[in-house]
Protein backbone atom coordinates (compact mmCIF):
# COMPACT_ATOMS: atom_id res chain seq x y z
CA UNK A 1 0.00 0.00 0.00
CA UNK A 2 1.25 3.18 -0.56
CA UNK A 3 1.85 5.92 2.02
CA UNK A 4 0.91 9.42 0.45
CA UNK A 5 2.31 11.99 2.79
CA UNK A 6 0.27 14.89 3.96
CA UNK A 7 1.33 18.07 2.37
CA UNK A 8 0.19 16.05 -0.95
CA UNK A 9 -3.08 18.36 -1.76
CA UNK A 10 -6.16 16.55 -1.65
CA UNK A 11 -7.08 16.66 -5.59
CA UNK A 12 -3.63 15.47 -6.17
CA UNK A 13 -3.55 12.27 -4.06
CA UNK A 14 -4.44 10.04 -6.56
CA UNK A 15 -1.82 11.45 -8.99
CA UNK A 16 0.71 11.03 -6.75
CA UNK A 17 -0.24 7.16 -6.13
CA UNK A 18 -0.01 6.60 -9.71
CA UNK A 19 3.40 8.01 -9.89
CA UNK A 20 4.96 6.38 -7.24
CA UNK A 21 3.60 3.19 -8.48
CA UNK A 22 4.72 3.68 -11.91
CA UNK A 23 8.38 4.69 -10.53
CA UNK A 24 7.91 1.40 -8.21
CA UNK A 25 6.49 -1.06 -10.81
CA UNK A 26 4.74 -1.86 -7.13
CA UNK A 27 7.38 -3.13 -5.77
CA UNK A 28 8.27 -0.32 -2.65
CA UNK A 29 11.39 0.06 -4.82
CA UNK A 30 12.33 2.50 -7.58
CA UNK A 31 15.17 1.65 -10.80
CA UNK A 32 15.80 5.42 -11.64
CA UNK A 33 17.68 5.82 -14.84
CA UNK A 34 19.95 8.87 -13.71
CA UNK A 35 20.75 10.76 -17.13
CA UNK A 36 21.82 14.07 -15.28
CA UNK A 37 25.81 13.68 -16.17
CA UNK A 38 25.82 15.43 -18.84
CA UNK A 39 26.65 18.65 -16.74
CA UNK A 40 27.94 17.32 -13.50
CA UNK A 41 30.68 15.36 -15.13
CA UNK A 42 30.74 16.87 -18.86
CA UNK A 43 31.49 14.88 -21.17
CA UNK A 44 34.32 12.48 -19.67
CA UNK A 45 31.36 10.13 -18.98
CA UNK A 46 29.67 9.93 -22.46
CA UNK A 47 33.35 9.84 -25.04
CA UNK A 48 36.62 8.19 -24.63
CA UNK A 49 37.79 4.88 -23.98
CA UNK A 50 35.87 2.02 -22.90
CA UNK A 51 32.86 4.43 -23.96
CA UNK A 52 30.58 3.25 -26.96
CA UNK A 53 30.40 5.92 -29.39
CA UNK A 54 26.63 6.08 -29.56
CA UNK A 55 26.71 7.55 -25.85
CA UNK A 56 27.83 10.89 -27.24
CA UNK A 57 24.88 11.87 -28.80
CA UNK A 58 21.91 12.59 -25.92
CA UNK A 59 19.49 10.34 -27.97
CA UNK A 60 21.41 7.69 -27.11
CA UNK A 61 19.74 7.35 -23.08
CA UNK A 62 16.18 8.45 -24.51
CA UNK A 63 16.48 5.44 -27.10
CA UNK A 64 17.88 2.96 -23.73
CA UNK A 65 14.67 4.30 -21.26
CA UNK A 66 12.33 4.15 -24.00
CA UNK A 67 13.12 0.44 -24.93
CA UNK A 68 14.53 -0.63 -21.38
CA UNK A 69 12.51 -1.38 -17.98
CA UNK A 70 12.90 1.49 -15.77
CA UNK A 71 10.97 3.12 -12.86
CA UNK A 72 12.06 6.81 -14.68
CA UNK A 73 14.29 8.45 -16.36
CA UNK A 74 15.89 11.61 -14.67
CA UNK A 75 17.60 14.11 -16.66
CA UNK A 76 17.55 17.68 -17.54
CA UNK A 77 14.48 19.72 -18.39
CA UNK A 78 16.02 21.25 -22.06
CA UNK A 79 16.68 17.53 -22.78
CA UNK A 80 13.23 16.25 -22.31
CA UNK A 81 11.93 19.81 -24.51
CA UNK A 82 14.37 18.00 -27.61
CA UNK A 83 13.90 15.21 -27.16
CA UNK A 84 10.65 14.54 -25.45
CA UNK A 85 8.23 14.59 -28.60
CA UNK A 86 10.07 11.51 -29.82
CA UNK A 87 9.87 9.50 -26.53
CA UNK A 88 6.40 10.67 -25.11
CA UNK A 89 6.02 7.16 -22.80
CA UNK A 90 8.64 7.40 -20.47
CA UNK A 91 8.14 8.25 -16.68
CA UNK A 92 10.36 10.87 -16.48
CA UNK A 93 11.86 13.37 -13.39
CA UNK A 94 13.17 16.74 -13.55
CA UNK A 95 16.34 17.52 -12.36
CA UNK A 96 16.06 21.16 -11.24
CA UNK A 97 19.68 21.90 -10.47
CA UNK A 98 22.71 20.72 -11.73
CA UNK A 99 26.48 22.06 -11.84
CA UNK A 100 29.74 21.29 -13.40
CA UNK A 101 33.09 19.20 -11.76
CA UNK A 102 35.04 22.03 -13.37
CA UNK A 103 35.32 24.28 -10.04
CA UNK A 104 36.86 21.81 -7.35
CA UNK A 105 36.17 21.56 -3.73
CA UNK A 106 39.31 22.52 -2.82
CA UNK A 107 38.94 25.89 -4.62
CA UNK A 108 35.62 26.44 -3.97
CA UNK A 109 32.88 25.35 -1.94
CA UNK A 110 30.53 23.15 -3.97
CA UNK A 111 27.11 25.19 -4.97
CA UNK A 112 24.29 24.16 -6.91
CA UNK A 113 21.34 26.21 -7.21
CA UNK A 114 18.12 25.63 -9.28
CA UNK A 115 17.71 26.33 -12.88
CA UNK A 116 13.90 25.86 -12.82
CA UNK A 117 11.05 25.56 -10.04
CA UNK A 118 8.04 23.04 -9.82
CA UNK A 119 5.42 25.57 -11.48
CA UNK A 120 8.22 25.73 -14.59
CA UNK A 121 8.06 21.95 -14.48
CA UNK A 122 4.14 21.76 -13.88
CA UNK A 123 3.69 24.30 -17.11
CA UNK A 124 5.76 22.45 -19.44
CA UNK A 125 4.00 18.76 -18.29
CA UNK A 126 0.95 20.77 -19.55
CA UNK A 127 1.91 21.91 -22.47
CA UNK A 128 4.30 18.92 -23.82
CA UNK A 129 1.58 16.20 -22.28
CA UNK A 130 5.07 14.44 -21.31
CA UNK A 131 4.59 11.61 -18.40
CA UNK A 132 6.71 13.77 -15.79
CA UNK A 133 6.30 11.96 -12.63
CA UNK A 134 8.69 13.71 -10.31
CA UNK A 135 11.17 16.50 -9.97
CA UNK A 136 15.11 15.41 -8.55
CA UNK A 137 17.81 18.57 -6.62
CA UNK A 138 21.48 18.47 -5.16
CA UNK A 139 22.00 18.77 -1.81
CA UNK A 140 26.04 19.47 -0.59
CA UNK A 141 25.77 19.08 2.97
CA UNK A 142 28.85 20.59 4.56
CA UNK A 143 29.16 23.19 1.88
CA UNK A 144 29.27 26.90 3.81
CA UNK A 145 25.71 27.70 0.69
CA UNK A 146 24.31 24.43 2.33
CA UNK A 147 21.51 26.33 4.11
CA UNK A 148 20.76 27.53 0.55
CA UNK A 149 20.57 24.29 -0.63
CA UNK A 150 18.34 23.14 1.76
CA UNK A 151 15.29 26.31 1.70
CA UNK A 152 15.53 25.00 -2.20
CA UNK A 153 15.03 21.80 -1.50
CA UNK A 154 12.73 21.85 0.80
CA UNK A 155 10.26 24.22 -0.82
CA UNK A 156 10.54 21.50 -3.63
CA UNK A 157 9.88 19.13 -1.90
CA UNK A 158 6.78 20.71 -0.49
CA UNK A 159 5.71 22.18 -4.52
CA UNK A 160 6.20 18.80 -5.80
CA UNK A 161 3.30 17.47 -3.45
CA UNK A 162 1.27 20.08 -3.56
CA UNK A 163 1.32 18.97 -7.52
CA UNK A 164 1.33 15.18 -6.69
CA UNK A 165 4.90 15.02 -8.24
CA UNK A 166 6.98 12.44 -6.41
CA UNK A 167 10.51 14.05 -5.13
CA UNK A 168 14.19 12.83 -5.36
CA UNK A 169 17.11 14.37 -3.26
CA UNK A 170 20.61 13.28 -4.09
CA UNK A 171 22.34 14.01 -0.98
CA UNK A 172 26.00 14.24 -0.90
CA UNK A 173 27.69 15.64 1.98
CA UNK A 174 31.16 17.53 0.46
CA UNK A 175 32.69 20.30 1.08
CA UNK A 176 36.11 21.52 2.85
CA UNK A 177 34.27 20.97 6.00
CA UNK A 178 33.82 16.67 4.90
CA UNK A 179 36.79 14.67 5.55
CA UNK A 180 35.02 11.60 4.37
CA UNK A 181 32.59 11.90 1.96
CA UNK A 182 31.37 8.41 2.12
CA UNK A 183 31.99 7.83 5.68
CA UNK A 184 28.89 6.02 6.40
CA UNK A 185 27.85 8.27 9.86
CA UNK A 186 28.28 10.92 7.23
CA UNK A 187 25.85 9.59 4.40
CA UNK A 188 23.34 8.44 7.23
CA UNK A 189 23.21 11.78 8.74
CA UNK A 190 22.57 12.93 5.33
CA UNK A 191 19.92 10.44 4.73
CA UNK A 192 18.33 11.68 7.87
CA UNK A 193 18.26 15.38 6.50
CA UNK A 194 16.48 14.04 3.53
CA UNK A 195 14.14 12.61 5.31
CA UNK A 196 13.80 15.87 7.31
CA UNK A 197 13.10 17.64 4.13
CA UNK A 198 10.42 15.26 3.35
CA UNK A 199 11.44 13.42 0.04
CA UNK A 200 10.42 10.05 -0.92
CA UNK A 201 13.15 8.81 -2.19
CA UNK A 202 17.11 10.25 -1.05
CA UNK A 203 20.25 8.90 -3.30
CA UNK A 204 23.41 9.17 -1.60
CA UNK A 205 26.91 7.42 -2.37
CA UNK A 206 27.81 3.96 -1.70
CA UNK A 207 29.78 4.15 1.86
CA UNK A 208 33.29 2.62 2.20
CA UNK A 209 33.93 0.27 4.48
CA UNK A 210 37.33 1.30 4.85
CA UNK A 211 35.84 4.48 6.28
CA UNK A 212 34.48 2.82 9.13
CA UNK A 213 37.97 0.83 9.95
CA UNK A 214 37.15 -2.49 8.59
CA UNK A 215 40.17 -3.85 7.32
CA UNK A 216 38.02 -7.14 6.40
CA UNK A 217 39.18 -8.63 2.82
CA UNK A 218 37.13 -10.36 -0.29
CA UNK A 219 33.31 -11.42 0.45
CA UNK A 220 33.60 -10.21 3.80
CA UNK A 221 34.38 -6.95 3.31
CA UNK A 222 31.83 -6.73 0.90
CA UNK A 223 29.06 -7.57 3.23
CA UNK A 224 30.16 -5.29 5.60
CA UNK A 225 30.07 -2.60 3.11
CA UNK A 226 25.91 -3.67 2.50
CA UNK A 227 26.22 -3.91 6.14
CA UNK A 228 26.84 -0.35 6.58
CA UNK A 229 23.55 1.13 5.06
CA UNK A 230 21.54 -0.40 7.66
CA UNK A 231 22.37 3.24 9.86
CA UNK A 232 21.29 5.29 6.57
CA UNK A 233 18.46 3.96 5.78
CA UNK A 234 17.00 3.90 9.12
CA UNK A 235 18.00 7.33 9.85
CA UNK A 236 15.51 7.75 6.45
CA UNK A 237 12.87 6.57 7.82
CA UNK A 238 9.77 6.34 5.75
CA UNK A 239 11.86 8.27 3.16
CA UNK A 240 13.09 5.69 1.07
CA UNK A 241 17.51 5.22 0.31
CA UNK A 242 18.88 4.48 -2.44
CA UNK A 243 22.58 4.30 -3.83
CA UNK A 244 24.34 5.80 -6.91
CA UNK A 245 25.29 3.56 -9.27
CA UNK A 246 28.79 5.17 -9.45
CA UNK A 247 31.71 4.56 -12.12
CA UNK A 248 31.59 1.50 -14.86
CA UNK A 249 31.90 -2.09 -13.26
CA UNK A 250 31.39 -5.52 -15.01
CA UNK A 251 28.04 -6.78 -15.19
CA UNK A 252 28.19 -9.46 -12.36
CA UNK A 253 30.05 -7.37 -10.15
CA UNK A 254 27.49 -4.51 -10.26
CA UNK A 255 24.20 -7.17 -9.81
CA UNK A 256 25.62 -8.37 -7.07
CA UNK A 257 26.62 -5.33 -5.26
CA UNK A 258 23.04 -3.97 -6.00
CA UNK A 259 21.55 -7.46 -4.70
CA UNK A 260 23.52 -6.62 -1.59
CA UNK A 261 22.63 -3.15 -0.99
CA UNK A 262 18.99 -4.11 -0.76
CA UNK A 263 18.75 -7.26 0.64
CA UNK A 264 21.49 -7.16 3.17
CA UNK A 265 21.76 -3.13 3.44
CA UNK A 266 18.13 -2.63 2.98
CA UNK A 267 17.48 0.17 0.20
CA UNK A 268 14.93 0.95 -1.81
CA UNK A 269 16.45 0.73 -5.47
CA UNK A 270 19.24 2.39 -6.99
CA UNK A 271 20.38 4.92 -9.45
CA UNK A 272 21.51 4.02 -11.99
CA UNK A 273 23.72 6.35 -15.00
CA UNK A 274 27.20 5.48 -16.27
CA UNK A 275 27.50 1.90 -16.20
CA UNK A 276 23.75 1.59 -18.24
CA UNK A 277 24.23 4.78 -20.75
CA UNK A 278 28.29 3.89 -21.42
CA UNK A 279 27.28 0.44 -23.36
CA UNK A 280 26.11 0.08 -27.15
CA UNK A 281 22.31 0.32 -27.12
CA UNK A 282 21.07 -3.10 -27.21
CA UNK A 283 23.79 -4.39 -24.46
CA UNK A 284 22.98 -1.19 -21.98
CA UNK A 285 19.13 -2.23 -23.01
CA UNK A 286 20.05 -6.07 -21.57
CA UNK A 287 21.88 -4.31 -18.32
CA UNK A 288 19.04 -2.00 -17.59
CA UNK A 289 16.90 -5.02 -17.55
CA UNK A 290 18.98 -7.26 -15.46
CA UNK A 291 18.96 -3.84 -12.58
CA UNK A 292 14.92 -3.72 -13.31
CA UNK A 293 14.77 -7.79 -12.49
CA UNK A 294 17.45 -7.33 -9.66
CA UNK A 295 15.51 -4.09 -7.87
CA UNK A 296 11.83 -4.98 -9.17
CA UNK A 297 11.47 -9.21 -8.78
CA UNK A 298 14.06 -9.45 -6.41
Amino acid sequence: MIQIPLDVAPEHRSTYARHMETVTQASDRIMLFAGDQKVEHLNADFYGEGISEEDNNPEHMFAIASKARIGAFATQLGLLAHYGMDYKDIPYIVKLNSKTNLVKTTQAEPQSSKWLGVDQVMEFKKNSNLPIVGVGYTVYLGSEYESDMLQEAARIVYHAHVNGLISVLWMYPRGKAVIDEKDPHIIAGAAGVGATLGADFVKVNYPSAGSAGSQQAGSGQVQKRAELLREAVAAAGRTKLICAGGEKEDVPTFLQTLYDQIHIGGTSGNATGRNIHQRPLEEAVRFANAIAAVTFDN
